[in-house]
């Protein structure tokens, strides 16, 4: 697995628990939105926090994180 698609799946797999935990309250929702922006700034500026983590972890990098 790549940094792209370990970033995609971390992603995607808290967008799914926070929506899941604005069940039991609807501030989670800011979960969401977070992870949304991230993203978001991620595709134009090339940072990303857990990208740089899953590097020092030795996970290689794809097209998107080198």
């Amino acid at each position: 697995m790549t940094i792209d698609r370990a970033v995609f799946a971390f992603a995607g797999g808290m967008i799914l628990l926070s929506l899941l935990l604005s069940l039991a309250s609807p501030l989670w929702l800011w979960l969401t939105a977070f992870v949304g922006l991230n993203l978001l700034q991620s595709a134009f500026t090339g940072f990303c926090p857990l990208a740089i983590v899953l590097k020092k972890a030795g996970i290689k990098p794809g097209q998107a994180f080198n």
